[in-house]
């Protein structure tokens, strides 16, 4: 008996000083073939990761005219990743392409559909709002929150960071002071390149990888592969980064989630280019 006592003494030490609760990335990719005989299909992605926040993958084909949701308890962005088509608002038509961003804010009436035999795949996130972001909202310009707000990811304005090399592209697609506590962009670079390791614990961050994006992303001590149209979710506070090898394209979306309206004070790191 004395060697399996020896034996359970040892590992019941080993497990005392292994990892609880070991670092991961979740991550989910999204399934950009449509199924035989659909015409529309939707799932959510990354479901509850973050409190308050829904990301739904929905592919359409030309079949189907969709319509903007307006919910009061919540606020809604669009992401078109993939295909063409033509959004509708009152009086106005816009060319969907891919990599554009939607937001209808308190515009009613607005639809979209894709262009005749093309499917478009966007990604829905819905956010609630609490009553301290529908009090802040009331201090948002005017213009922001009333308006349709539409553009292609590259026509939106480009920032540098310290984290950045100057080989990378980064622009801000949804600047704050539109939906409380929100803001995104695109980071986009050729290998050999990366995104230094960093941490901020006032903000949640979803990443959406997009065409052509290989890369990898790294969260303390944690790493995943980080291919096109997949989504992960950023650990909390974690120190993170993200590379890309040499003749390779990172190419991602950054979506953050403030906790509080204090941690936007994090977007002055970035600077803006006129």
């Amino acid at each position: 008996m004395k060697p399996l006592f020896i034996f359970s003494i040892f590992t019941a030490i080993t497990l005392s000083f292994a990892p609880i609760n070991a670092q991961e990335i979740p991550i989910e990719y999204l399934a950009m073939d449509m199924q035989a005989n659909k015409q529309e299909q939707s799932k959510t992605i990354l479901n509850e990761e973050i409190p308050g926040v829904t990301s739904e993958h929905v592919a359409i084909t030309s079949a189907i005219t969709q319509k903007a949701n307006i919910d009061d308890s919540h606020k809604t962005i669009y992401l078109f990743i993939k295909g063409y088509g033509t959004l509708t608002s009152g009086s106005e038509t816009y060319n969907i392409v891919p990599e554009t961003i939607m937001l209808p804010n308190n515009v009613e009436g607005i639809t979209f559909k894709p262009v005749e035999n093309d499917t478009l795949h966007y990604l829905k996130i819905s956010v609630f709002q609490t009553e301290l972001d529908r009090e802040d909202i009331k201090t948002f310009p005017k213009e922001n929150i009333d308006n349709i707000y539409f553009k292609q990811f590259t026509d939106c304005k480009s920032y540098t960071e310290p984290i950045k090399s100057p080989q990378t592209t980064s622009r801000t697609i949804l600047p704050n002071k539109y939906i409380p506590r929100i803001a995104m962009g695109t980071v986009r670079t050729i290998g050999p390149d990366k995104v230094g390791a960093h941490v901020h614990g006032m903000l949640e961050q979803l990443f959406l990888g997009l065409e052509d994006n290989h890369s990898i992303v790294y969260a303390d001590e944690a790493q995943v592969n980080f291919p096109e149209y997949s989504l992960l979710h950023i650990p909390l506070a974690s120190s993170h980064s993200v590379s890309v090898d040499a003749n390779k394209e990172m190419y991602y979306v950054w979506m953050d989630f403030f906790r509080d309206k204090d941690g936007e004070e994090w977007l002055k790191t970035h600077n803006t280019k006129e």
